[in-house]
């Protein structure tokens, strides 16, 4: 019994002796009621009280070990999310994304992941992307080697892959007439596009992007802020050439989320219903 039981014992003395005056009085019935019901809800908030007083914490060692997962097991930070903490922690770079921004794709992953998903670009936010999809499989696609070999040499984890992209941004609104071109439009899948001379189709990609069925796809590369780069046709966005193709391309009709310069569209599997339009 704690410490405050005395003065508990006196208080229930105290009703008790009321208990008993007020019985040889008038109205003895109705306040015996009124009585009992007093005495029933403290009774109630003391038990209610001592049920809510916390447990002592263990105090063997061998608790304490199992409440540390002392022996070993798969308790502790995937590699990959540790890595990130590390990373970020310590550098003084920060993603090129805004919070809000990262925020659309994080959404994403958490009602997807883990799941199949490719990066067109390697940059600083690339750890973060490969930690918040742990258990699945992050791609990234690079045109730079010499920055891979960079990215590389601090995160060996990560998955990366390069790539050449033969357009340039110049070359945008000639490219946008092949959207309804039959080298572009008529063919079953990438790789058909690509021997049907579609100037659109990328060529040379690792093969593991035509292994994979893509859960989730990001579109952060390549370079297209200066005339001669490559530009973001083939890959696809707050660019004029990023605004146009990717409602083009992937619909504006599938546009689900926009924050910022980050899109986010939900294009439908064509193989699941027959007839689906290729925009809405």
């Amino acid at each position: 019994m704690s410490s405050s039981s005395p003065m508990h014992a006196r208080k229930a003395i105290h009703l008790a002796s009321l208990r008993a005056r007020l019985a040889q009085g008038k109205g003895g019935l109705a306040l015996r009621l009124l009585l009992a019901a007093a005495l029933a809800g403290f009774l109630l908030v003391f038990a209610a009280r001592s049920l809510s007083s916390p447990s002592p914490p263990p105090s063997t060692s061998a608790s304490r070990r199992q409440e540390c997962g002392g022996g070993g097991g798969d308790k502790g930070l995937p590699l990959a999310v540790a890595e990130a903490l590390v990373h970020y922690t310590t550098s003084n770079t920060t993603p090129q994304q805004t919070a809000d921004e990262i925020g659309v794709s994080l959404r994403v992953l958490q009602r997807r992941a883990p799941c199949n998903f490719l990066v067109f670009g390697l940059g600083f936010d690339s750890p973060m992307w490969a930690a918040l999809n742990h258990g699945g499989r992050t791609v990234f696609l690079e045109e730079d080697a010499s920055w891979i070999a960079s990215v590389r040499s601090k995160h060996p984890s990560l998955e990366s892959y390069h790539v050449t992209y033969d357009t340039v941004l110049t070359d945008a609104d000639a490219l946008l007439e092949l959207r309804d071109h039959p080298a572009c439009v008529a063919q079953p899948d990438l790789a058909s596009a690509a021997e049907a001379s579609c100037r659109l189709a990328l060529r040379g990609l690792p093969l593991v992007f035509h292994e994979l069925e893509w859960d989730l796809i990001m579109v952060d590369a390549p370079t297209g802020w200066t005339p001669q780069s490559p530009g973001r046709m083939g890959a696809d966005v707050d660019r004029p050439v990023e605004d146009a193709f990717s409602k083009a391309f992937l619909c504006e009709g599938y546009l689900a989320e926009q924050v910022g310069r980050i899109r986010h569209f939900v294009i439908p599997s064509h193989r699941e219903k027959d007839g689906t339009p290729f925009c809405p």
